[in-house]
């Protein structure tokens, strides 16, 4: 059998997975904000499902990557745990090797569609990750899909240079696209406004924008959003409307839509790392 963990920035959530692909468990505890504590809360809740469903294999989405160079975190918007050795120290505390990928490449992996899969978490940070026929592209430098931390495109006057992101750049995809920055904007919860606020308007056409030039550097079959946004209805409607301006095609086939295993998504996809 198999463990998924989706290492979330407020919530950690685990899946033991049978041979058939069947949910045996499935459980879910609120993220600790430090590093010693994220390893203790993933070491409780494997011992726990182990408990109860026998010994598996485990895989972990993380937000950042694992530096190819050096095998620390880097790139996390939990920054606690960037510099961490997290898979060398998992394994040490669970007595096993385990696998760790970046969480919108178990959102990919969960939702692939024959040809070229995007798939996009919108939610406390932007990520995506990338899929060809079902299968995961990590890239060189692992950073294959790493689509939150290039400027938004075709900015407004009223948008440069766009607010400081945490990783230390203006105008990242993510300073716009993020729940908190929806939030921000809107001077309320996203799951509150109505599609006719401005500052949901405001982030549809940011949405559009953004995935225009991915739609123009890779062609995707399918565009997949997960994450709390991802909920919100008018985006399935308004944002492919839109981003025919910017795409560099007299028509635009892809096609954008929610992910079908809603909030489990990234933990399916940490368990088939396996």
């Amino acid at each position: 059998m198999r463990i998924g963990i989706d290492l979330g920035g407020t919530k950690t959530e685990i899946v033991v997975l049978d041979e058939a692909g069947g949910q045996r468990l499935r459980r879910r505890v609120p993220t600790p904000r430090d590093y010693d504590g994220t390893l203790a809360a993933i070491a409780a809740l494997v011992a726990g499902a182990e408990a109860q469903c026998g010994r598996c294999t485990v895989g972990i989405g993380i937000p950042g990557s694992l530096s190819p160079a050096t095998g620390l975190v880097r790139g996390a918007n939990s920054t606690w745990l960037n510099g961490g050795r997290l898979a060398d120290d998992l394994a040490r505390r669970l007595d096993r090797p385990v696998r760790l990928s970046n969480d919108a490449n178990c959102l990919a992996l969960s939702e692939a569609h024959p040809g070229v899969t995007f798939a996009a978490i919108l939610g406390t940070g932007v990520g995506a990750g990338i899929a060809i026929d079902g299968r995961l592209i990590e890239g060189a430098n692992r950073i294959a899909g790493e689509w939150g931390h290039n400027p938004l495109p075709w900015m407004g006057a009223d948008e440069q240079p766009g607010p400081r992101c945490w990783c230390g750049r203006l105008g990242c995809i993510e300073t716009f696209l993020c729940g908190p920055a929806l939030a921000a904007d809107a001077g309320a919860e996203p799951a509150t406004l109505p599609a006719a606020h401005p500052a949901v308007a405001r982030h549809a056409h940011r949405l559009a924008r953004a995935l225009a030039s991915v739609i123009n550097l890779l062609d995707p079959d399918v565009i997949v959003l997960g994450g709390g946004l991802s909920n919100m209805a008018h985006l399935y409607e308004q944002v492919p409307r839109l981003w025919g301006e910017w795409v560099f095609s007299d028509v635009v086939r892809t096609r954008l839509v929610q992910a079908a295993h809603g909030d489990s998504s990234g933990v399916l996809g940490a368990a088939r790392l396996w």
